[in-house]
């Protein structure tokens, strides 16, 4: 009897643990909207997949919601949380002057590449140039001083399974050859920002900075350009030849909402406006804000094309 009274115990306590660990995001599916998103992927030559969620309403939309994609550049929200995380524990300094070595240069475009061998640049300023314009040098030196490992074991405490950087991160190497920089779902990634927007991500302050940081994006041509101007929207962009991808929460009149569009294994490989995946991301989030403010008197004016 003693027996069967500690069993039940033991049993009440694992399963409260195992509750109080649940992820807290389910919501209840839109029909209507599903089908309007299951009718732009049903063609899509690839693999796609959707995480939309109303954060008011609590409803949304899952479509290979919690398949595993490439991040691509959108591992940098993960790399910055992994930063802040060392600053928070002071072992970096926010403010810090940082001295700017050319074994540092990343192949590419870059802000910070363009730099000559020490030159001095804050750790803040670093920081921003990842997330706003998404600069490789700036990110795989931030990725550096947060380390892939620390960062991996971030997101695993927090109770993402999914989401892990790969490059140039020990034991990851298998994962890198098949997902590249990162990996992630569409439903990890999107509940990421919300933790961020909740002031759960480390702390408030740090989820504050965070937030302030990923407000400011020059990659604004595919998901933003179809949400108003006026509108405060988060953001983070990826992609690689077979995958474009976008993460995104926006704060909208009827209240905030987080999209994330997700795809692989593309068979349009351009890098023009016209890309088969950056169509999608366009689509998807024009769909979505018009279901969710449908009276809001804004069009795209004509010609805003050239500015992107």
């Amino acid at each position: 009897m003693r027996k069967t009274f500690y069993l039940k115990i033991l049993f009440i306590l694992f399963s409260s643990q195992l509750f109080a660990q649940a992820p807290t995001n389910s919501f209840k599916t839109d029909k209507t909207l599903e089908k309007k998103l299951q009718m732009l992927v049903k063609d899509f030559q690839g693999v796609a997949g959707i995480y939309v969620k109303h954060l008011k309403k609590n409803t949304g939309v899952a479509i290979q919601a919690d398949t595993i994609f490439p991040t691509a550049s959108m591992i940098k929200v993960p790399i910055t949380i992994g930063l802040f995380n060392k600053i928070e524990k002071g072992e970096l300094d926010y403010h810090a002057i940082l001295t700017y070595r050319d074994s540092l240069l990343y192949a590419g475009e870059d802000i910070l590449g363009s730099f000559k061998d020490g030159e001095k640049i804050a750790l803040s300023k670093v920081a921003m140039l990842m997330i706003t314009t998404s600069d490789n040098t700036a990110s795989l030196w931030c990725q550096a001083m947060a380390t892939g490992t620390a960062i991996n074991e971030w997101l695993a405490a927090n109770g993402f399974e999914n989401t892990r950087v790969n490059s140039r991160t020990a034991g990851r190497e298998f994962y890198r050859k098949i997902y590249g920089w990162g990996q992630t779902t569409p439903r990890e990634m999107a509940e990421l920002l919300v933790k961020i927007r909740k002031g759960e991500v480390i702390n408030p302050a740090a989820s504050e900075r965070i937030y302030r940081n990923m407000v400011r994006i020059y990659w604004d041509g595919e998901a933003l350009s179809q949400i108003p101007p006026t509108i405060q929207v988060v953001s983070k962009q990826g992609a690689v030849n077979q995958s474009r991808s976008e993460v995104f929460l926006v704060n909208a009149p009827s209240g905030d909402y987080v999209v994330c569009v997700t795809t692989k294994n593309q068979k349009d490989e351009s890098w023009t406006r016209n890309n088969e995946g950056y169509q999608l991301l366009r689509n998807v989030s024009k769909i979505v804000w018009e279901h969710y403010e449908p009276k809001f008197q804004w069009t795209a004016p004509a010609g805003i094309e050239k500015w992107y």
